[in-house]
């Protein structure tokens, strides 16, 4: 049995990752063209993601990159020869989605190496589902893990 730590891991084996600050620079460069891939739930982009970036929740990514379901996005199915640079909290769901991306044919699929977390790190700028900026320690708040004793598990 394989757990969630231990699929990341073996998508990381497959996949390309990226550090936030290559990204930035990526993005200054008005040459470079990218789609931004935002995986989280809609709660967690409505309050905080980088601007330009498309909302497609990982519970829908396939249907998604698809023609022909009412979850089609256009822009991310047209994007198969693009890179696409794939984003959440932590860099885990973004690598696995990234995965599933390039199975379903995409040339190039990103994972954003630790996610949003690490961007917030490295100072970058989000903007919430009104395209306010979010503040850097109101970001970090909406980033650390919320586990609680009962999810913890067992003490073996």
């Amino acid at each position: 049995m394989k757990s969630f730590t231990d699929l990341v891991q073996d998508s990381l084996q497959e996949i390309e990752e990226l550090f936030p600050w290559d990204l930035s620079e990526k993005m200054e460069d008005a040459y470079h063209s990218m789609l931004l891939l935002d995986i989280r739930e809609p709660a967690e982009f409505d309050a905080a993601h980088i601007e330009g970036s498309i909302s497609v929740p990982r519970g829908i990514l396939e249907s998604a990159c698809d023609w022909g379901y009412d979850d089609t996005i256009p822009a991310l199915v047209e994007a198969r020869d693009k890179e696409v640079i794939v984003i959440c909290r932590s860099g885990n769901r973004s690598a696995l989605a990234a995965l599933t991306m390039k199975q379903m044919g995409y040339k190039n699929p990103i994972s954003l190496k630790t996610g949003l977390r690490g961007w917030n790190d490295f100072e970058q700028a989000l903007v919430d589902i009104n395209g306010k900026q979010v503040d850097v320690d109101d970001a970090d708040e909406l980033f650390v893990s919320k586990v609680s004793s009962q999810q913890m598990g067992p003490e073996t």
